[in-house]
């Protein structure tokens, strides 16, 4: 599949990810376990049968690394859901390229350009605007907005770990380790605050298999395939555009409504990474041409 196509299948497929927390109605620990145990369960007789479990131990530590990073961030994130609407959790928690960008500047040195920063500091302006001014002023953090942006380092913490792994080593195998280290990690945080994970209604179970099938399998193997062959700040920026597709989905499945100042300072954050999207003109050469 080509990349970018293999992206926008997966933004659209983890665009359902709140929809499903929202309407499963659950622990949001225990939602994210099942997540993640769903997608591992469908993906094993796959690796088995195309034998794609063979791997270096290098590569094993790293993807269990990245398992237990993208466990920690859908749990804290789902905890948000639950705190603030989804559209704003889906927003603050994909503010992933800021972190990106900045974490590929301190630690190796990554220069993402003068359009990249512009963006970001567009879309700072507008966190402001939508958490809301007075609230910066006075350090006066919702609860849910705090976890979203600790989902979004997460998030992003993730991105450069499958970054850095995927160039050597097949995306199944890699989705296979991970996802098993991201559901014992689960399990073992359930099982340790005593969260109910077996007595659960139909509609529940099948909100479970959608976010399995969906959202993580389908999602993150067509995310994780691009992420082979673009550039980790492009496809954090474009993960950006499922909180238009998320709010779509909740206005129309959970009668969502969002504020006037969170609609303006969503645009605005939607602008800044849009900017860093731009391509910088061209500089004229000697014989004025391009």
């Amino acid at each position: 599949m080509n990349p970018r196509v293999s992206l926008v299948v997966g933004i659209l497929c983890i665009s359902f990810s709140p929809i499903f927390v929202k309407l499963a109605g659950v622990s949001p620990l225990g939602a994210a376990f099942y997540r993640v145990a769903v997608a591992w369960v469908c993906l094993l007789p796959y690796c088995i049968i195309k034998n794609k479990l063979k791997v270096e131990r290098k590569q094993l530590l790293i993807s269990i690394a990245a398992g237990i990073v993208f466990a920690s961030d859908v749990a804290v994130w789902n905890v948000s859901l639950l705190k603030i609407s989804a559209t704003v959790s889906t927003l603050i928690a994909n503010l992933a390229p800021v972190w990106v960008g900045l974490i590929g500047y301190l630690l190796f040195k990554a220069k993402s350009g003068k359009l990249f920063w512009i963006g970001t500091f567009i879309a700072i302006i507008g966190m402001v605007v939508l958490v809301g001014y007075q609230h910066i002023i006075h350090l006066e953090f919702n609860a849910g907005i705090l976890l979203a942006l600790l989902a979004s380092f997460l998030y992003a913490s993730y991105i450069l770990i499958t970054k850095n792994v995927m160039a050597g080593i097949d995306v199944f195998t890699f989705m296979f380790y991970s996802m098993l280290s991201a559901g014992v990690f689960l399990l073992v945080i359930n099982t340790f605050i005593g969260g109910n994970l077996i007595d659960f209604p139909v509609r529940v179970w099948l909100c479970f298999i959608g976010m399995g099938l969906i959202c993580q399998l389908v999602g993150w193997l067509t995310i994780n395939y691009s992420l082979r062959y673009m550039e980790s700040t492009r496809v954090a920026i474009a993960l950006l555009s499922q909180t238009v597709f998320a709010g779509i989905l909740a206005a129309f499945l959970l009668d969502e409504h969002l504020s006037v100042t969170e609609i303006i300072g969503s645009v605005i954050v939607l602008a800044g990474i849009a900017v860093t999207f731009l391509k910088p003109k061209n500089s004229l050469a000697p014989n004025g041409q391009k």
